[in-house]
């Protein structure tokens, strides 16, 4: 539950989630054979903070997000008797043992909807061999339960992608647009309790109006510990000399210029607020089997935005490269490199928003994209696609800091941009990027 509820924070504009590493974390680390790496870590004593939220647990009800934003929460009951087409547990970032047993409890001796998938992606294959080993699988599987192999599958639409326009119930972390691998997708957000209930009778289903007691189920006290299956790392010398295989598919990562001093770039795109990583660079099979190709994968930059975005830089990455300006909270969602590094191997230099999701935006610093904020939320008005921008004298603005002066050549039109960066920040966008400050450190 920790691990969900830090996962989901960032949804929600946290910058981290911090627990405390207290008993229940020893119990994990005992339960796993580590118990000697468990250290205590706990809030020091008499320590304040700036704001106290208080949750009432008996209060909460079952929720659900509807599409296509992980904040577009209802409660259960608000939508209930809505049909459903695919009910899907399980990803890396949700859930653990405890939420597959609960599942299979509740449909043990039952049968799925007949028009529901119901699909089983377990988080890891430790936690498959335990549901086996507790009989937990077999109640899944012969109430008509598919099983998918562990890993990321349909959360980023590798696999199990569900109908058009058809409602799919999933207890994974995100179901921003398209991310399922279905461009009209229709991914709800949900609890495991309520994607089963909701299997069981085909329609979106408060799991407390079924006829029966809540499951009660516990993590194995020793659960399967198969370490045979861990591959030890070759020793240092034997590392340096293994030579990688490449196939055609695996490229180099392309080489970035430093940042120019001064910066004459057309604007290809404008968008709206929230835009997701997912749609700058898609996930699914389509996408997702050239993330070793940069190339190859910069092709699909902002498909689900403008499908001739790709075209378009190409057009101009040579020349001058380019810019797209955005709304606020520009790059939420999953953390995903490519999302920055595609469009900048298509040209992106910079990226001028009202505000940034906080990833995102290092991502863009790590690949030597420029991201600057508007000041004034009005001057976003006064900017197009086709304007053209001019930034003179940047690498003293930046150094200077807090602030640089942008033209709008087509309007005449100046403003001055935040941007806000540290020191080791400013050097990664100088010399175009980590991958150069590290390959220079290493020649050193």
């Amino acid at each position: 539950d920790r691990h969900v509820i830090a996962n989901m924070g960032a949804e929600l504009g946290a910058t981290t989630t911090v627990f405390p590493s207290d008993e229940q974390t020893k119990r994990f680390f005992q339960s796993q054979d580590r118990e000697a790496q468990w250290v205590e870590l706990l809030p020091d004593s008499g320590c304040s903070y700036d704001v106290h939220e208080e949750i009432d647990l008996s209060q909460l009800v079952p929720l659900i997000a509807m599409p296509s934003s992980p904040g577009n929460v209802k409660r259960v009951s608000e939508v209930a008797g809505e049909a459903i087409y695919q009910a899907y547990v399980g990803s890396s970032a949700n859930p653990g043992y405890r939420d597959f047993a609960i599942a299979a409890e509740m449909v043990k001796g039952q049968k799925i909807h007949p028009r529901v998938s119901f699909d089983i992606n377990p988080s890891s294959r430790q936690i498959l061999e335990n549901l086996i080993q507790d009989g937990h699988l077999q109640n899944l599987i012969h109430a008509g339960a598919r099983l998918h192999q562990a890993g990321c599958n349909g959360c980023i639409g590798m696999g199990q992608a569900p109908a058009t326009h058809k409602i799919s119930l999933r207890t994974v972390p995100r179901n921003f647009p398209g991310r399922s691998g279905t461009r009209e997708d229709k991914v709800c957000l949900v609890s495991p309790e309520t994607a089963t209930a909701s299997a069981l009778t085909g329609v979106i289903t408060d799991p407390r109006s079924l006829e029966m007691k809540y499951p009660k189920v516990s993590e194995p006290a020793h659960p399967i510990l198969n370490k045979d299956m861990l591959v030890a790392p070759l020793e240092i010398q034997a590392a340096k000399n293994f030579e990688l295989a490449k196939g055609p598919n695996i490229a180099a990562l392309p080489e970035l210029e430093p940042l120019p001093n001064s910066l004459s770039l057309p604007i290809l795109l404008k968008m709206g607020d929230d835009i997701s990583t997912d749609e700058i660079l898609p996930a699914g099979t389509r996408v997702l089997p050239y993330r070793s190709n940069i190339p190859k994968i910069s092709e699909f930059s902002f498909d689900m935005i403008d499908q001739e975005y790709a075209k378009k830089a190409k057009q101009v990455r040579e020349q001058f490269g380019h810019a797209v300006i955005a709304g606020d909270n520009y790059g939420q969602g999953s953390s995903r490199e490519h999302a920055a590094l595609g469009p900048r191997f298509l040209g992106l230099r910079l990226v001028l928003a009202k505000s940034f999701a906080r990833i995102h935006w290092q991502n863009l610093i790590n690949f030597g994209v420029l991201p600057l904020r508007f000041m004034e939320a009005k001057d976003y008005e006064d900017f197009e696609p086709g304007d053209a921008l001019m930034v003179s004298n940047l690498h003293a603005q930046l150094t200077a800091g807090k602030e640089i002066s942008i033209t709008n050549e087509t309007k005449n039109k100046h403003i001055a941009v935040e941007c806000r960066f540290s020191k080791r920040q400013l050097e990664l966008l100088l010399k175009g990027g980590l991958i150069n400050v590290m390959r220079e450190k290493l020649q050193v």
